[in-house]
């Protein structure tokens, strides 16, 4: 796996295999709207998401369908990057999703070459080099934007699709792995403060 890692790490700073993000996708704004009691559309703000992308709540349709355009609908694929603020995380609209649309938080950026997987985008997004390459050129003090020129003209290496799929194993089992450590690292402490609370008992 590490000599995986290292042609990897040197296939992504190939330069010949970069390409802007405008060339490969499209890109638009989220929409404002107003949160209703009910409704039949999910009105996605960043604030549903964790720093890496992952819902942290369920999610309940807040917008009336008649008051929303077409063009708004998120489709399967669409990767929603949040823009605004420090919490800067990219994740993927996927089929099992209920209607939905972005909040003005996000930019949605819809691939347009089938050589790209919409998951593969994400995590060039969420990695640590993009986002300080991002983060480096946001405007604003209180609260720093990146721009839509900014997202649009990043250049990011596009490997074959049986390699995007690999990366994305790679960090899934990499990401497992760390959840483990996490939860044994918990028992552990649990274990240890069991056995001083016995022993002071």
């Amino acid at each position: 796996m590490i000599y995986f890692i290292i042609f990897v790490a040197r296939l992504l700073k190939n330069k010949k295999l970069k390409i802007k993000i405008q060339d490969i996708a499209r890109l638009q704004t989220g929409l404002f709207a107003k949160p209703l009691a009910n409704g039949e559309v999910v009105y996605l703000q960043s604030k549903h998401f964790d720093d890496q992308g992952n819902l942290l709540a369920i999610l309940h349709p807040d917008l009336l369908l008649e008051d929303i355009s077409e063009k708004h609908m998120l489709c399967a694929g669409d990767v929603l990057f949040a823009a605004k603020g420090t919490k800067n995380f990219a994740t993927v609209f996927e089929n099992h999703n209920e209607p939905s649309v972005a909040s003005t938080s996000f930019f949605v950026i819809r691939p347009t070459d089938k050589k790209l997987l919409p998951q593969y985008l994400a995590w060039v997004l969420n990695s640590p080099t993009t986002q300080i390459l991002l983060k480096g050129q946001a405007i604003g003090t209180s609260i720093p934007s990146i721009s839509k020129q900014v997202l649009e003209n990043l250049e990011i290496a596009i490997p074959s699709i049986d390699t995007q799929k690999a990366i994305l194993q790679i960090t899934k089992l990499r990401n497992k792995e760390k959840s483990l450590k996490q939860k044994i690292e918990t028992l552990r402490e649990k274990q240890i403060q069991q056995q001083i609370f016995n022993a002071i008992k």
